[in-house]
C-alpha cells in the first residue's frame, strides 16, 4: 500500500472515530430512565436526536446522569403534531432533596388546530403552586424550538428560543426559600395526562393516534456538574466558585435587560392565559413574590 493510500485509510479511521465520539454526546450526559423500548434515535448520528414515544401501554423519558447547580440548561424540542389531546411532554429540572425543588416546562396537548399550552412552575423546598400557562406564538410541532432555564443566585429565567417568558427572582428577603443549594437533575418525558391536561380533562387521549412522539436534540448544558453517589451530593462548594467565575454568575446577568423586560410584558399582555399571581380563588392575598416577578406589578421605567 503506497503512502497516499495509507494516508487515506488513516484519515477515514480518524473521521470514523470522531463521528463516534460526536454521536455519543447524548450518552455522555443522559440515560433512559423509563419506557426504554419506546425510545428511538433517528438519523445517521445516533444520539444526536432522541425521540420519546407514548402509547396506551406507557410513556418514556430520560434523565441526566448527574445533577447540576446554576448555569444554563436547555434543549430543542419538536412536539407531538395533530391531535395530541391528553398528552404531556416535559423538560424540567428536579432535585433529590427531601424538600422537593423543581423547575418545569410542561407542554399540554391539544385537539387538532388548537394552540399548544406551555405550563411552567417553580418549586422551592417543597413549595410549588406557582403555575403559569401561556399560548405559544408558533406551532411547536412543525419544527424544533429551544426551551431553556438560566439559573443563578439572583434569578431564574424561563426561555423559549431567545425570548424570556418568565422570571423568578430570589425571594429570600421576603422570607421565602430559593434554589441556591439544591443540585438538580435534568429530566425529559412524555406521558398520559388525560385526566387534566386538555381542557381540564374534558378532552381525552385518542389512542387511535398512537404512538405520540416528541423529539429532542441539541442538549445545552452550560452548568456546574455535581458528582453524586446514590443520593449523596458532593462538591457543591466548587459550583459556588464556578458561579462567580462563569458568565452566568456575573452581576449583569442577575438583572433583566430592557429586551427581557419588554419580552416579559409582551408575553403577559398577549399570551398568558393563567397565572397563579392573579388567582384570587386560590389565594386570599397576592403571593408576595409576585410583585417582583410579574410585569403587572412593575412600575414603568
Amino acid at each position: 500500500m503506497d503512502k497516499m493510500k495509507i494516508a487515506l485509510v488513516l484519515l477515514c479511521c480518524v473521521s470514523f472515530a470522531v463521528a463516534i465520539a460526536e454521536a455519543s454526546e447524548f450518552w455522555d450526559d443522559f440515560y433512559v430512565n423509563f419506557g426504554d423500548w419506546k425510545v428511538k434515535y433517528p438519523g445517521m448520528e445516533t444520539g444526536k436526536i432522541v425521540d420519546l414515544a407514548l402509547d396506551q401501554e406507557t410513556g418514556s423519558g430520560f434523565r441526566s446522569k448527574y445533577p447540576f447547580l446554576f448555569g444554563q440548561l436547555g434543549m430543542k424540542l419538536k412536539l407531538v403534531g395533530g391531535n395530541s389531546a391528553g398528552t404531556v411532554t416535559s423538560f424540567y429540572l428536579a432535585s433529590v432533596y427531601e424538600k422537593w425543588s423543581e423547575l418545569d416546562f410542561e407542554f399540554l396537548g391539544n385537539t387538532s388546530g388548537d394552540p399548544y399550552i406551555l405550563q411552567t412552575n417553580v418549586f422551592c423546598e417543597g413549595k410549588g403552586d406557582r403555575e403559569q400557562r401561556i399560548y405559544l406564538w408558533f406551532d411547536p410541532s412543525a419544527d424544533y424550538h429551544y426551551y431553556g432555564i438560566r439559573w443563578n443566585k439572583d434569578l431564574i429565567l424561563f426561555m423559549v428560543d431567545d425570548v424570556v417568558i418568565r422570571v423568578f427572582h430570589n425571594p429570600k428577603d421576603l422570607g421565602l426559600p430559593y434554589l441556591e443549594y439544591q443540585p438538580m437533575y435534568v429530566y425529559s418525558s412524555i406521558w398520559n395526562g388525560e385526566s387534566w391536561a386538555t381542557r381540564g380533562g374534558a378532552e381525552k387521549t385518542d389512542w387511535s393516534q398512537q404512538p405520540f412522539v416528541a423529539s429532542y436534540k441539541e442538549f445545552d448544558v452550560d452548568s456546574c456538574r455535581v458528582d453524586s453517589h446514590g443520593e449523596e451530593i458532593e462538591d457543591t462548594h466548587e459550583c459556588y466558585k464556578k458561579l462567580y467565575s462563569s458568565w452566568y454568575g456575573q452581576p449583569d446577568v442577575g438583572k433583566l435587560t430592557q429586551k427581557q423586560v419588554d419580552d416579559l410584558k409582551r408575553i403577559q399582555y398577549n399570551y398568558v392565559i393563567y397565572d397563579y399571581c392573579t388567582d384570587a380563588g386560590r389565594f386570599n392575598s397576592t403571593p408576595p413574590e409576585c410583585a417582583r416577578n410579574w410585569p403587572q406589578y412593575w412600575t414603568e421605567s
